[in-house]
């Protein structure tokens, strides 16, 4: 059996662990019974409830023809920022393009205890690690999508033909734009904190802060550093907007009079259809749309909604009814009549609800309420 972290079969194609069961199963382990448990299960699909499957350890999948392909080991598996991560998956997935001959991937961690997970791919024709990283967002979760690719010639090997990890260089930046050093001490001073945030070196005005490996967590204490060292409290929005060293400076030089705080922020605005509102889960953050982003397309436009009080001076709203109204506010600036398109993520599923009824109740038309992974109410 190959099977998913549920014990359910997977498709074709589709990684899980390799279950073994039958007649010539071993009864376990001998004078280990902890580990007996915990390999030796019971068989699922048997309804004697004396049946048992053997936990392999092996991540596997099953061809088309029928046969089963061997990916690598499950103890692989790392676990970055709270997020169980296989990485014979990103691996198995990684190797089915085209121009990619072998892959490994790791995960490195770094004085700061930040764990970013690093592709060595060897290729058999030009491609550039954006058109990599592309490849993989549109068939794995953001998180498991590697920060760092290394192109090699071959990958290092032990003498029994097997991957030697322990032989892979150290990872550097690869870049598909060229690299500029700092040109003005303002983008010094913020390539500096890229640096200490990221643990990189050499980071250049046009790299992008999230391709880099950047993510909430570090993106909180980016904005920090910025703040002690330029005594401006941007919003997490900036960076989202504005991901690049040069995009930073030029935005702390340019912006010195001007307000900083808006609870509309644009993440596309560029596309043909209707413009599509996000409110974000608890926390009122939309540093998190970047994954939405990436699945609508170029020419959706999106306009993230955070939560007024994040940016530490305004009065955060206490009703889900003030937030939804507020809300409306901030929309109708860039789209003063419907029909709207809303969308909003856990507890932002609860604020679309109530703005969709709102603007109802205002008259005005409302085409979709896309209401992702929200609890339903519960009469207590």
């Amino acid at each position: 059996y190959i099977l998913d972290s549920h014990l359910q079969p997977v498709p074709v194609g589709v990684p899980g662990e390799l279950y073994i069961g039958g007649d010539g199963l071993a009864r376990g382990y001998l004078n280990r019974p902890q580990l007996t448990s915990e390999k030796f299960i019971l068989n699922p699909f048997d309804d004697s409830k004396s049946e048992r499957l053997y936990k392999t350890g092996d991540l596997t999948r099953y061809l088309r023809d029928g046969n089963i392909e061997f990916l690598g080991r499950i103890d692989n598996q790392v676990k970055i920022r709270g997020f169980r991560i296989e990485l014979g998956e990103i691996e198995a997935v990684l190797a089915t393009h085209p121009q990619v001959n072998q892959t490994v991937v790791i995960a490195t961690e770094e004085n700061t205890g930040n764990k970013r997970l690093v592709a060595y791919v060897v290729i058999n024709s030009e491609i550039t690690t954006q058109q990599l990283r592309e490849y993989l967002k549109a068939q794995l979760p953001d998180y498991m999508v590697p920060s760092v690719f290394v192109t090699l010639e071959s990958l290092p090997v032990t003498p029994n033909g097997k991957v030697d990890r322990k032989a892979l260089p150290v990872p550097e930046i690869e870049r598909d734009v060229e690299y500029v050093a700092p040109r003005t001490k303002v983008e010094e001073i913020i390539a500096n904190i890229f640096a200490q945030v990221l643990e990189l070196e050499n980071i250049g005005i046009y790299d992008n802060f999230f391709e880099l490996g950047g993510h909430s967590l570090l993106a909180f204490h980016l904005m920090s550093e910025i703040q002690k060292r330029f005594q401006k409290k941007l919003p997490l929005a900036t960076l989202f907007q504005n991901p690049t060293i040069k995009q930073l400076a030029l935005f702390l030089i340019s912006n010195g009079e001007t307000e900083l705080w808006s609870t509309l922020v644009p993440i596309q605005r560029n596309g043909s259809l209707p413009p599509l509102f996000y409110v974000p889960g608890a926390g009122g953050n939309v540093l998190s749309i970047d994954n939405l982003k990436q699945y609508l397309g170029n020419n959706q436009p999106l306009y993230g909604l955070q939560a007024q009080g994040l940016d530490g001076e305004i009065e955060p709203l206490e009703s889900i009814e003030e937030i939804a109204q507020n809300h409306i506010k901030a929309i109708q600036t860039v789209q003063p009549t419907g029909p709207y398109f809303l969308s909003g993520y856990s507890f932002g599923g609860h604020v679309v609800f109530e703005m969709a009824n709102q603007l109802q109740r205002m008259g005005e038309s409302v085409a979709y309420v896309g209401i992702l992974d929200t609890l339903a109410p519960i009469n207590s």
